[in-house]
């Protein structure tokens, strides 16, 4: 597994990226987790609903990009911790379905570390504090090889969520971690999260090839 650890990155580029890795990646091309923040941005899944971006959202002069990852609408912006997960599914074993749910557990164990007690919400993807969202997840898989990830909120600015209907849910809570007592920065959270993501994910299979599996989507 390789682990980058980018900084602060504009979201078009790093989305590109993902797509050209994922594109050109072959049988022999290690897995990747790439963990940053970005500037303010909205993004829309592919099957997202423009009117989930409120006149607030829309006179912000956050930037809105259109992308391919399933699910609606979210935020990110500084003081949350991204990770994107670049792995060959069938190589560890692993279902859309097993992947989501792993990365729902590791975020869980991560806030746990924190004494923060976290839980999944039947039928709406992410992770949740006192029905408050606090992480959200939103994966592409092509060709059974998986890109996008997850978001946690440490120390964002919550009002931008305000000004959408987060995750398509009108009137969502969000919340972060530094108003349920964490101090530790961006960083580190986002080191504890990666021990988690690498503790869970199973292990390449040697005798297993990557199959031609059909593209899919996962929501936010």
């Amino acid at each position: 597994m390789v682990v980058k650890r980018l900084g602060r990155v504009d979201y078009a580029p790093a989305w590109e990226a993902m797509q050209h890795f994922t594109a050109t990646r072959s049988d022999a091309t290690d897995d990747e987790i790439w963990l940053l923040e970005h500037p303010p941005v909205y993004t829309l899944g592919q099957a997202g609903r423009p009117e989930h971006l409120l006149p607030a959202g829309r006179d912000s002069g956050i930037p809105l990009v259109k992308i391919d990852r399933g699910g609606q609408i979210t935020y990110h912006g500084p003081g949350q911790i991204v990770a994107y997960l670049l792995i060959d599914l069938p190589r560890r074993r692993l279902k859309v379905r097993e992947l989501v749910n792993l990365m729902e557990q590791a975020l869980i164990d991560c806030l746990a570390d924190y004494d923060i007690a976290a839980e999944r919400k039947a039928g709406a993807p992410g992770v949740y504090v006192d029905g408050a969202k606090i992480a959200a997840l939103g994966l592409r898989v092509k060709n059974g090889c998986s890109y996008h990830g997850l978001a946690l909120n440490v120390d964002v600015d919550l009002a931008p969520f305000g000004w959408i209907n987060p995750c398509g849910y009108e009137g969502l809570a969000t919340i972060r971690m530094r108003d349920l007592g964490a101090t530790d920065d961006v960083a580190a959270v986002g080191e504890r999260l990666l021990g988690h993501l690498l503790r869970l994910l199973p292990p390449i299979d040697p005798l297993r090839s990557p199959a031609d599996s059909p593209s899919a989507q996962a929501a936010v």
